[in-house]
């Protein structure tokens, strides 16, 4: 059994791990979304020099490990002059791994989207970005709503990364309580709680969102 005064004695260092995880959370969740759909249209683009790039991001950060991604940016930027916290250094690499997830997904959507709407749209006289953004964009969204509510779910999961680079996330605050009372099980079990609190409601939206989407056709 769990001691809970472990939890009572340190619920404010949870807290504040708790909050940052939440702020990165949701400040990667934006970032990886519309880079993703950055990336996602320069992966199906007519211009070869964007599609390249395109495909070249992708390949390239969505085979290599999200902790060397972000070590990139807490040991690389140094040596270019640029110092950042690990919170902010953490929460730009998962924006940038989650991206590459979150633009094969848009792809995905997008190249369901029947070719015929994108002929009919241009006739009448929309131009390339007008056509992604009225048309198809809107339809791709709403095919890969699941999907991407798992790679949400996932982004919140992956933030335990900055406990790594002292991101001051929940992972991080969990290693000073465990240091400090030296009751690992205990003090990760609480950890476990807290990602819970944050991931399960995100669970239930998503199949929430599917079970409604399914309904309407």
């Amino acid at each position: 059994m769990p001691d809970f005064s472990i939890l009572i004695e340190y619920f404010d260092v949870y807290m504040e791990g708790f909050i940052n995880t939440i702020y990165s959370s949701i400040i990667a969740l934006i970032g990886s979304f519309v880079l993703g759909t950055l990336i996602a249209i320069f992966r199906i683009s007519s211009i070869k020099p964007l599609r390249w790039a395109g495909t070249v991001y992708v390949e390239f950060i969505r085979n290599i490990p999200l902790l060397l991604v972000v070590f990139v940016f807490f040991y690389g930027l140094p040596s270019l002059g640029i110092t950042l916290s690990g919170f902010v250094c953490g929460t730009i690499g998962l924006t940038v791994y989650t991206a590459t997830f979150i633009a094969e997904a848009i792809r995905a959507g997008i190249m369901s989207v029947p070719k015929g709407q994108t002929e009919a749209a241009q006739s009448s006289g929309l131009t390339y970005v007008q056509t992604m953004r009225y048309v198809v964009l809107p339809q791709a969204l709403k095919i890969v709503i699941p999907p991407l509510s798992n790679q949400f779910i996932n982004l919140v999961k992956n933030t335990s990364v900055l406990g790594v680079i002292a991101g001051l996330d929940l992972m991080y605050f969990g290693d000073q309580v465990a240091s400090k009372t030296y009751a690992t099980f205990d003090t990760y079990i609480f950890v476990a709680l807290f990602y819970l609190v944050m991931t399960l409601p995100l669970s239930y939206m998503a199949l929430h969102l599917e079970r409604r989407l399914a309904k309407n056709g």
